[in-house]
């Protein structure tokens, strides 16, 4: 293993950083243990300033840097987490920073950038076509580039996540850690296997962007074809060559979390911890839900490694969730047209409790027969069981249901 990351680098990080960052909690969470049946602690790093773990490596970063350097400005590519964090380091230290993101990157968090004083730029579809685009702007301007995860530094900065684990839960049997480049895993590994190497260090990694799991597979960094996943801060084509060396070395075993498993884990962190994290954020605790990594008996941390999401998007997360768990029900029936169906409608509802939330009435669809009309619903369910004893009620009374709820 080169020496490219150590104890000492991550000690020293630590101390630089200070003034720039929160010390988050470690928070035992009742929930998540009984749901796993290990001690669960939830590393709160969706509490971090900026709303994620970046401003840690990003600081250490910038931080770094000479005065020659410093008055250069600093360049990044990010999906908006280290975006952000590069932005508040340098607005911090008084330099101007430039910021390449994805098109796709949420408003919340190029509006949240623009606001720590960087100048945003959109490129591409996903962080490796930002990363391009910024490495063309470089060597344009002869800016400071900031990688998101593949500089010791940066790794350096995330390790100190680790040192805090070891420092407030010395018994820590296991580490479950997102993966997106592996700048987190990476210094975080290098932390944790130096103080304590018996703990058990897991990646975890979107199925649909496990760029480290296919890099360790093939022996070397290497690109796929797509990197697709509601997590968008973890959604990296390819491994770093510094980050892959040190997973490597350092992190037991890597596992994956499909995206009905993470809008799964967002809505239970939600409703359970009162929690809000992002896709990436939230793919350690899917893990642990998902039963990926046998945590019974375990002394575990989970990283919750960030909590930008973008409120339209969990919007959507709420509700294909409710859904999913048979809480909520749309569907559509034919009513006859005459006076008083609606209401008998309505009252059949309450019969059964059920709360509504959405009534749509239309008399002029041309698939429905003459005086009948069609009306939509949507209703706040209890479970499924509950929906069909709402559907055989209306079925008795001579009222079809055709169900829109489920996929």
């Amino acid at each position: 293993m080169p020496n490219l990351l150590t104890m000492n680098h991550i000690k020293e990080a630590q101390n630089s950083i200070r003034p720039f960052i929160h010390r988050t909690v470690l928070d035992h969470s009742t929930t998540f243990s009984s749901l796993t049946g290990g001690e669960i602690y939830l590393k709160m790093e969706n509490l971090q300033k900026t709303g994620s773990f970046k401003v840690r490596g990003a600081a250490n970063k910038v931080i770094k840097l000479s005065d020659k350097d410093k008055q250069k400005g600093v360049l990044a590519a990010s999906a908006g987490n280290h975006a952000q964090g590069v932005a508040l380091a340098a607005s911090r230290i008084g330099i101007p920073a430039t910021i390449v993101m994805p098109e796709s990157a949420p408003l919340a968090k190029v509006s949240a950038t623009e606001g720590y004083g960087a100048k945003v730029i959109l490129s591409g579809s996903v962080f490796d076509d930002a990363h391009q685009k910024a490495m063309e702007i470089q060597s344009e301007t002869g800016a400071i580039f900031i990688h998101a995860f593949n500089d010791p530094d940066v790794m350096a900065g995330q390790g100190t996540i680790g040192l805090e684990i070891i420092e407030d839960l010395p018994e820590v049997d296991t580490v479950l850690i997102p993966i997106g480049g592996g700048g987190l895993i990476a210094g975080v590994a290098v932390a944790i296997k130096s103080l304590k190497p018996s703990v058990r260090v897991v990646g975890v990694e979107a199925a649909g962007a496990a760029c480290m799991l296919h890099a360790l597979k093939v022996g070397k960094p290497e690109p796929l074809e797509e990197a697709s996943t509601l997590a968008d801060g973890i959604a990296v084509k390819c491994a770093g060559d510094l980050t892959f060396e040190t997973v490597s070395h350092y992190v037991d075993e890597i596992v994956t979390v499909g995206e009905e498993e993470i809008s799964e884990a967002i809505l239970t962190l939600m409703e359970r911890s009162k929690t809000i994290a992002e896709g990436a954020g939230a793919v350690a605790i899917a893990a642990a839900l998902q039963h990926k990594v046998n945590l019974s008996g375990q002394n575990a941390a989970l990283i919750l490694s960030g909590g930008n999401i973008d409120v339209n998007f969990l919007s959507q997360i709420i509700e294909r969730g409710l859904r999913r768990s048979g809480r909520s029900m749309i569907f559509q029936t034919i009513l006859p047209d005459k006076p008083g169906n609606l209401e008998k409608a309505l009252e059949l509802i309450a019969q059964e409790r059920a709360n509504v939330v959405t009534v749509g009435h239309s008399r002029y669809d041309l698939t429905v027969p003459l005086r009948y009309a069609r009306v939509d619903m949507t209703l706040e369910t209890q479970s499924f069981d509950h929906q069909q004893r709402i559907i055989k009620r209306f079925e008795k009374y001579g009222y079809p249901i055709q169900l829109l709820t489920n996929d």
